[in-house]
């Protein structure tokens, strides 16, 4: 049958708008809304048949039932639930009436057209409605992640608008020791704060082991520039508490949920976040970023360099140093997980590489000795043996006990040499 004659079997039946109409051929023809479409199918069959063309109103409609003519009324709704919040990209779904489904089966079987014929309801919907939102709020519809997704429940009556997060990347550097990397909540009291009525003895009713951390250092200014309900820290690894994060510092991302306002000033945020922390944290080069920056973040496992500040229980010299060192230096290193991490860590022994060492004699039994080596090298252990579970080891090649006394990270390497945003932010 040609398209005429689907369409008069249609309007045959009687009752159904020019939405419905032409949503039935929205795969035969293109350029024009279905509206237009079942006019224009509805005016042509008029013609023809010398016959008034027979308009329907929406609300008169037994396949809408009314919700093809409140594209509008639905947009200023979804528009409203999003007022005073930036965003310029959104995203419009449809759940509607089961009734309204069926409805469109009958349509299409009373009409001997197949099940699938033409354009779904909720595709007409999501379009027409969404179209109007861009011309409300001024946003631009995004299939992949949109700032904004709406929820149109015609079944409900309700809009529902969930606001993606906003992303923050930049590089910190942490100048003291004692700081971990993200909240560290008390074993004790499991992050509450209190033991029965009491505050927790071992946080001091804190909730957390250290009272401060880079993630609460950071986050918090983003969370309140942005206007957000919370905030995530998310870092390109991470040094121990007790070692410093130097140098050029080391990538994160800061996640924002739910924020109302994205377009904010980073290098004013730069210097909110650097008052805050007062010289024990500073961050550089933020700028904002896309979801997919949280996970090139966190599977970022390129090289690092490390200075070490190493005591010895006996006396060493220069040249048992130096020796020592040219065997460290390009070695495979053999490590079973650390005594000291090994009650949260899988315990498996690891292949790491050490690109380079270098190294100076301070007096017989301290040395400064930098380590530049693959992501995930434990240096503390390098250096120690940790009872025989690094191998080789600085101790062990000495026949001295050896110990770090102070760690700094000085840099963040990407896989082929320095770290370079602008490539990274690229991936």
């Amino acid at each position: 049958m040609s398209v005429l004659e689907d369409a008069r079997a249609i309007i045959a039946a009687g009752g159904v708008c020019d939405a419905c109409l032409g949503r039935v051929f929205a795969d035969r023809s293109h350029g024009l809304t279905n509206r237009e479409r079942g006019r224009s199918l509805r005016i042509t069959i008029g013609l023809e048949d010398d016959e008034e063309p027979g308009f329907v109103d929406p609300d008169e409609c037994w396949v809408c039932e009314g919700y093809c003519g409140a594209f509008e009324a639905w947009a200023e709704r979804a528009a409203a639930a999003v007022e005073g919040t930036e965003f310029e990209t959104y995203q419009v779904g449809t759940r509607p009436p089961a009734l309204i489904e069926e409805n469109e089966r009958m349509l299409r079987e009373e009409a001997g057209l197949p099940a699938d014929a033409g354009e779904k309801f909720n595709s007409e919907f999501n379009r027409e409605v969404g179209k109007r939102v861009g011309a409300i709020t001024g946003g631009e519809v995004d299939f992949g992640r949109p700032d904004v997704q709406f929820l149109l429940d015609l079944a409900e009556d309700e809009v529902e608008a969930d606001i993606n997060s906003a992303f923050v990347y930049g590089r910190y550097r942490k100048l003291e020791r004692g700081i971990p990397q993200t909240k560290w909540p008390c074993s004790a009291c499991k992050g509450s704060g209190r033991q029965g009525r009491e505050p927790c003895p071992e946080c001091d009713g804190l909730g957390y082991r250290y009272p401060e951390s880079v993630e609460q250092l950071t986050a918090p200014v983003v969370e309140d520039v942005m206007d957000g309900v919370d905030s995530v820290f998310h870092g390109a690894g991470r040094e121990d508490v007790d070692a410093r994060m130097l140098g050029t510092g080391r990538p994160f991302v800061i996640e924002v949920e739910e924020p109302r306002r994205r377009n904010v000033d980073t290098d004013r945020l730069e210097g909110d976040i650097n008052s805050f922390a007062e010289g024990k944290v500073e961050v550089e080069g933020l700028r904002l970023a896309e979801h997919g920056m949280v996970e090139r973040v966190k599977r970022h496992d390129a090289s690092k360099t490390y200075n070490a500040q190493v005591t010895f229980a006996d006396d060493i010299t220069v040249e048992e140093l130096h020796d020592a060192l040219g065997e460290l230096d390009g070695a495979t290193i053999k490590q079973e997980t650390p005594q000291r991490v090994d009650h949260r860590r899988a315990s498996k022994t690891r292949t790491r590489e050490v690109y380079e060492v270098d190294g100076e004699l301070e007096h017989s039994r301290a040395a400064s000795i930098d380590v530049h080596g693959a992501g995930g090298l434990y240096i503390k252990e390098l250096i120690s043996s940790d009872e025989g579970r690094t191998k080789p080891s600085l101790a062990g090649l000495l026949g001295v006990d050896a110990e770090v006394s102070a760690l700094d990270v000085i840099r963040v390497d990407g896989e082929d040499g320095p770290f370079e945003d602008e490539e990274f932010l690229r991936e």
